[in-house]
Formats: C-alpha cells, structure tokens, sequence
C-alpha cells in the first residue's frame, strides 16, 4: 500500500528537470543542434551547475611545466605527455572526470570548468581533445 501512496505522489509531483534543449523532443536531435548553429532555432538554458561541478578539463599550457604527474595519476589513461613540446594532450573521450589530475599538478595548469555538452560523433574531435 505504502508503494502505491509514493507512485501517485511521484506521478503527480512537479518535475525535477528542466526541458534542456528544447521545450518538446525534436524527431532529430542532429537536425536541432544544425538549426541552432545556423541561428534558426533558439536552445533553451540548462540548469546552472552547481558549485564543485566536475566538467571539461581545461589545460593552462603556459604554466605546464611537463612534470608528467598527471599521467600517472590518471586511472583511464586520458592523458598522453608530448616530448618535443615537454606538453600534455588530453583525450575527453577517455576522462572519467575524477579531478585527480587537478588535485596533483604542482603548477596549477589543469582545472575543471562547467561545461558539460561533450557529446560527438568523433571521440577525435577538435574539441574533446585538450592542447590549449
């Protein structure tokens, strides 16, 4: 008795998201985001991210000083050290967003931003993978 009284309750409450990207489902969501690149349909906000929000890594290379710490910390193997540069390559596709890299690097150089819209057809793409 006590499950059905927590269904209707649930069925009945307000939802907890908001509707991100769009008001109502498009047929395609590649057809959406081609339109909204082209300025002919307007994508809602998301929710704000909250404080601590662990997103996209990002790389202050002029800092980096190539210590390597961060590879070593780094469980799925989504940084790769770049020799002739004495630089780092982050692969987003590989990250599992744990922040270890961040809490080891002397220097200061990688962070966590709030950006979470990572998807894409190519884990190769130019933006999933960090130089800058």
């Amino acid at each position: 008795m006590k499950m059905i009284k927590v269904l209707f309750q649930q069925l009945f409450s307000a939802a907890a998201t908001n509707k991100f990207p769009a008001k109502y489902a498009p047929k395609s969501a590649t057809a959406f985001l081609d339109a909204v690149e082209k300025g002919k349909v307007k994508m809602l906000p998301p929710v704000a991210v909250p404080a601590g929000f662990r997103g996209k890594i990002a790389y202050n290379r002029d800092t980096c000083t190539g210590c390597q710490l961060c590879i070593k910390v780094c469980p799925t193997k989504a940084i790769e050290f770049i020799p002739e540069e004495k630089k780092i390559k982050i692969f987003v596709a590989r990250c599992c967003f744990c922040a270890q890299c961040n809490d080891i690097c002397p220097s200061h150089s990688l962070s966590m931003t709030d950006e979470f819209l990572l998807s894409s057809y190519d884990k190769y793409a130019k933006e999933l993978v960090v130089t800058e």
